[in-house]
């Protein structure tokens, strides 16, 4: 029996999807930047670098996505602050073995590319999945981590009815697993163009069934949900206006972080980095310009 779509927005609200690519006027630095690679044991992780320093703000993205998901960030912040962008393991360009992809392994991805890059301190940004990566980061290396944004993810723990998640999984693990992905993005974007579901379509469908069916697994995994820790780094929260986040949600993110700078944006969905990124950029920026690590 299918999970009824009310019940799936604790899910979706980490997964992550694409959107087709809107016209840029000009060449984004992004597409100019060497790919470079670092590794994890035997794990080959890609990366990009822009600027120089040794504070960086850092894009994770969500779960079967890549760096491009950022790049209508990387214009807006290029020559003010060194960006770090990755392709966590099993999405992008980086390797993609068949083990399991545990928040742990992708928050020990992200710091040896800041290793290998040369930073030391990090403002972590994270989308949907991202969100429970770059948490785990901060638990992992709390003196390297001097800043979190959070982009339409969760801080709080999921609840499901007791199998409920496993049949959800379970949808993925099957030979029709596309088909599936197919059926929940077209239930996920109803109102879209038929262009931009098409799109969203591929977009999911580009990481490997094993790491598609692992990372959701690890990321609802209770071992890395702790609703009573604090954060004690700067914090931004970026969320989309909706039933994802109901009003008890900003109460539970304001006593685990008094110091927050929350944000409810009007008229996006799930990727309202890619949507309007006008919007969202000025709204970052606005944070970091507060927390001094973005230059004028």
């Amino acid at each position: 029996m299918m999970i009824k779509a009310q019940k799936l927005f604790p899910v979706l609200a980490l997964l992550a999807l694409s959107i087709p690519a809107r016209a840029e006027s000009k060449p984004n630095p992004l597409d100019k930047a060497p790919s470079q690679f670092a590794k994890l044991d035997d794990i080959r992780i890609h990366y990009k670098s822009l600027g120089t320093g040794d504070t960086a703000l850092v894009f994770v993205h969500g779960w079967t996505c890549n760096m491009n998901f950022w790049r209508y960030q990387v214009p807006a912040f290029d020559g003010k602050m060194r960006m770090i962008l990755i392709d966590l393991p099993g999405h992008g360009e980086s390797d993609k073995p068949k083990i399991d992809y545990t928040m742990d392994l992708f928050a020990k991805s992200v710091d040896a590319v800041l290793k290998e890059a040369g930073v030391e301190k990090a403002v972590l940004a994270g989308h949907s999945m991202g969100t429970p990566v770059t948490r785990q980061y901060y638990r992992l290396y709390p003196k390297k981590t001097v800043g979190l944004i959070v982009v339409d993810g969760a801080l709080r723990a999921p609840k499901f009815k007791p199998g409920e998640f496993d049949k959800f999984v379970a949808r993925f693990a099957g030979p029709d697993w596309k088909e599936t992905l197919g059926q929940m993005v077209d239930g996920m974007t109803k109102d879209s163009p038929a262009e931009a579901r098409q799109a969203i379509k591929s977009g999911m469908g580009s990481a490997p069934q094993h790491v598609t069916v692992s990372a959701m697994k690890e990321m609802f995994n209770p071992a890395i949900w702790k609703d009573d820790e604090k954060i004690e780094v700067p914090l931004q929260v970026i969320v989309a206006k909706g039933p994802n986040w109901p009003p008890d949600y900003e109460q539970f993110i304001r006593k685990i972080a008094p110091q927050v700078d929350y944000h409810v944006m009007d008229g996006v969905g799930h990727f309202l980095m890619m949507e309007k990124p006008k919007e969202f950029n000025e709204i970052m920026a606005a944070f970091l310009k507060k927390e001094g690590f973005l230059k004028d």
